[in-house]
């Protein structure tokens, strides 16, 4: 089986390929390829054009973080000999804590030996999203957080928190109406909306503690507006992944599972799908069961 590693170099703080060519020197007899595209198009365009024209199994490996990861499920959507993996060397990664050994992702013998698993996809208009679609307070931070991630002292694993300071003053209403399977959970105002098949947006933040990656529907969770001290008291259990759970947090938060969500707004709203901004008044996140094969580690 050929094994095509898809690398961002743009990744982190620092371009990872040298770290990706290390890792592949100590793997014996593997056919490997490296490929460094420029950009996001660049990349989805070379896996389409390379499994329009090679139709034997193959791995692409998403070397970056969780806009790698889109980028190479996208490509590879719609592909029955393609299967996917992830070495983890973004910012964020949040998608593969969705598996209890994510640090075993950073050992490549374990990739190469992997188990197979048949996982959700999301459509969001004509993107897809592999493991969140979120909005309000949370595209606000997430586009800040682009800003800021490259950025020294600032960056890495600081560029979350910080721009979460900054959706304090910036991201607290947001006009937006999001319908579930056809149910309306809001009138017109929300602080933030998450729409999840992974568990974990913002490199630590457990927003869908209950999510299955594989069974077709999608976790909607859906903070309605609060003052500044109210959020500043939830986060830590927002965090923890134990927002669901409390009683004092019920009358805030509106959860559902479904197979379709609608978001629509009068005004053009900022979405992030797997951590990318995306911009546009009606939005469409449909669920497609099982049709992306992703491979963890043994």
């Amino acid at each position: 089986m050929k094994h095509i590693f898809i690398v961002n170099t743009k990744a982190g703080r620092v371009s990872c390929l040298g770290m990706v060519k290390e890792t592949i020197k100590t793997c014996q007899g593997i056919d490997a390829e490296i490929v460094t595209p420029n950009s996001a198009k660049e990349s989805i365009a070379y896996i389409r054009n390379y499994l329009d024209n090679h139709h034997d199994e193959v791995r692409f490996y998403a070397c970056g973080g969780d806009g790698t990861i889109n980028k190479v499920a996208t490509g590879i959507m719609g592909y029955d000999n393609a299967s996917m993996s992830v070495l983890p060397y973004g910012s964020g990664n949040d998608y593969i804590k969705y598996y209890d050994n994510k640090e075993s992702f950073n050992t490549i013998d374990r990739l190469l030996n992997g188990k197979e698993y048949l996982v959700d996809i999301m459509k969001v208009n004509d993107n897809y999203a592999l493991n969140a679609t979120h909005f309000g307070f949370d595209s606000v931070v997430a586009k800040k957080m682009n800003e800021i991630r490259r950025k020294k002292i600032i960056g890495g694993n600081n560029s979350y928190p910080i721009a979460i300071i900054y959706g304090f003053f910036n991201g607290m209403h947001n006009r937006c109406k999001v319908i579930a399977d056809g149910e309306p959970l809001n009138d017109n105002d929300l602080l933030l909306c998450t729409v999840t098949n992974g568990k974990y947006v913002g490199g630590s933040y457990k927003c869908a503690p209950r999510s299955l990656n594989d069974d077709g529907l999608l976790e909607v969770c859906l903070v309605k507006p609060l003052p500044r001290l109210k959020l500043i008291c939830m986060i830590g259990d927002y965090k923890k992944g134990l927002h669901l759970d409390k009683e004092k947090y019920e009358r805030h938060i509106i959860y559902r599972r479904a197979k379709t969500v609608e978001l629509l707004s009068e005004n053009e709203m900022t979405v992030s799908i797997d951590g990318e901004i995306y911009s546009d008044n009606h939005i469409i996140i449909e669920n497609l069961k099982q049709k992306i094969r992703f491979v963890a580690p043994q």
